[in-house]
């Protein structure tokens, strides 16, 4: 067998398609954000606006958190020199994890190297651990739930996006006494929906299940101590397990669990995962602390944050682009082509300095192609006309159709 043909005829077919990734190198300016240096590929830089990163609220620019990374690493330096139980346990972890099972109002948390790593190894030690385990996860579940089921080796029950009713029959169909875990995520990120987790969890009440609930792309964001979805809907005492992220509205990196301290501490004893990962560098752990103490304290962040995005998606209506209405902070416009959707990227990346990522398949359906921006408190008036103006020009100019996307 020819190995390097059969690699790169993959890569031609996702070529072929304009499913490939290409990454834009940038460097964004410290204190500056959204504002970035893109460098070609032939050396030269221009200077960029960046349209969709996950550092909602740029706190990864915040000098809170860069002061306390400075501090931190002159204090025990850079790496923690191990895993959690052979010298990697560092004051600034053990801090970090109680500050976050506060957040949530858990009785414990557990840090990880990402959110997606959490999921992984939370989910698949929690469906090797309860005997005869059902699993039942919303179909659009992210890509790391899944892995964390299918390593479960649990039985697992699909239901359809957000269908209450259809979980319902699935529970009802279910060996009453198998234990079970519903995992489902607040706001999913791609399409900037938000789940019934009130009727979710009522159902998981019903049936007694175990919740499992993903708020990667809420925490920090919603709730008045930015703890969530769940929070601002007044149910977070009632979900068992919470997952989130450091790397998103908290502006840093790593990701956690949050629960009851057995369960927490089952997932701690028994996940490779956890176990066999060199832990989070103090640095990383002090910046996170500072960032979620900080946006805990300050609410009118997350309200500049969602005027923010509904003035986005009312200036780009206006327009008439094909802005999928969403009750998030997440802005979709749908293109609906892989090729058309790759190379309005690159038009506004090169000539408007425009920066936003293809979002095609397999993270959306094939179809569904879309830009996804994603508005901060820092991107102003003016900057959102310019993306505007830009986005009416690429219309014209590629032909795309301009109906409105529900």
């Amino acid at each position: 067998m020819d190995y390097r043909k059969h690699f790169a005829d993959a890569i031609a077919g996702l070529q072929k398609e304009g499913r490939y990734r290409v990454f834009a190198e940038i460097a964004r300016h410290a204190g500056q954000f959204p504002r970035a240096t893109r460098y070609r590929p032939d050396g030269t830089t221009h200077e960029v606006v960046v349209w969709c990163s996950n550092d909602y609220l740029g706190m990864g620019q915040s000098p809170v958190v860069r002061d306390a990374m400075r501090a931190c690493i002159d204090e025990v330096g850079a790496g923690a020199g191990g895993t959690r139980n052979i010298s990697g346990n560092n004051h600034y972890h053990v801090l970090l994890e109680r500050e976050l099972a506060s957040l949530h109002g858990k009785e414990m948390g557990l840090l990880f190297s990402s959110g997606y790593n959490a999921n992984e190894a939370a989910l698949s030690t929690l469906g090797k651990m309860l005997p005869g385990c059902i699993i039942f996860s919303d179909e659009m579940n992210h890509a790391s739930m899944i892995e964390g089921i299918r390593n479960s080796r649990a039985e697992k029950r699909i239901f359809r996006h957000s269908d209450v009713n259809h979980l319902a029959a699935l529970l009802r169909e279910a060996d009453p006494n198998a234990p079970k875990i519903i995992a489902f995520e607040s706001v999913y990120s791609m399409d900037g929906d938000i789940a019934p987790i009130a009727d979710l969890v009522a159902l998981a009440e019903k049936y007694n299940a175990l919740t499992y609930l993903d708020e990667v792309h809420a925490v920090g964001l919603y709730g008045p101590n930015g703890a969530g979805v769940a929070e601002r809907d007044g149910i977070m005492g009632r979900v068992d397990l919470i997952n989130g992220t450091l790397g998103k509205a908290f502006g840093v990196g790593g990701g956690y669990v949050t629960g009851p301290a057995p369960i927490i501490d089952a997932v701690r004893s028994f996940a490779p995962g956890f176990i066999f990962s060199t832990s989070l560098p103090p640095v990383v752990a002090a910046g996170a602390l500072a960032s979620v103490r900080w946006v805990r304290a300050h609410n009118e962040i997350r309200v500049q944050h969602q005027e923010r995005a509904q003035r986005l998606k009312d200036m780009l209506a206006q327009y008439g682009l094909p802005v999928m209405k969403t009750p998030s902070h997440i802005v979709p416009v749908m293109v609906g082509d892989a090729r058309c959707c790759k190379e309005g990227s690159d038009v506004l990346l090169e000539e408007y300095g425009i920066y936003v990522q293809p979002i095609n398949y397999p993270t959306v359906p094939r179809g569904t192609e879309r830009l996804r921006f994603t508005p901060t408190p820092l991107h102003t008036d003016a900057m959102m006309r310019d993306l505007a103006t830009a986005l009416n020009d690429l219309w014209k100019r590629l032909h795309m159709g301009r109906v409105a996307v529900a």
